[in-house]
């Protein structure tokens, strides 16, 4: 079971944060592939800590099972503009190796919808 709580409401930059990007985080933690592959472009890549996803079997298969066989929270403690990225800090704790992990996923937009999500590690 995952855990999800959010710091963006406490955050300045996220008043003007897109709502494609809160979308696509809802729909991720959600695990909830059809909501969040309708906010992406149709060339969209998601590059998970350096292992890349395209098309849409594998961005589906990415946003349903991603992180799945482990237990833990995942908090949304910064949020911040790079340019025209968006970066959402993400606090991970759990039953993964390591126990904790601070993640960096970098939102490229192209026309309202996203072009490419980079996780990176914070």
């Amino acid at each position: 079971m995952t855990t999800h709580t959010s710091a963006l409401t406490t955050d300045q930059s996220s008043n003007q944060l897109p709502s494609t990007v809160r979308s696509f985080t809802e729909a991720h933690a959600a695990r909830d592939a059809d909501a969040a592959l309708a906010l992406l472009t149709a060339d969209a890549v998601i590059s998970d800590v350096g292992e890349s996803f395209t098309g849409e079997e594998s961005l589906r298969d990415f946003v349903s099972t991603a992180g799945a066989e482990f237990s833990y929270t995942d908090e949304v403690v910064g949020v911040r503009r790079d340019g025209e990225v968006w970066v959402l800090t993400h606090h991970l704790e759990g039953d993964f190796p390591g126990g904790s992990a601070d993640l960096d996923y970098r939102f490229t937009l192209d026309a309202g919808l996203i072009s490419r999500v980079e996780i990176v590690l914070a």
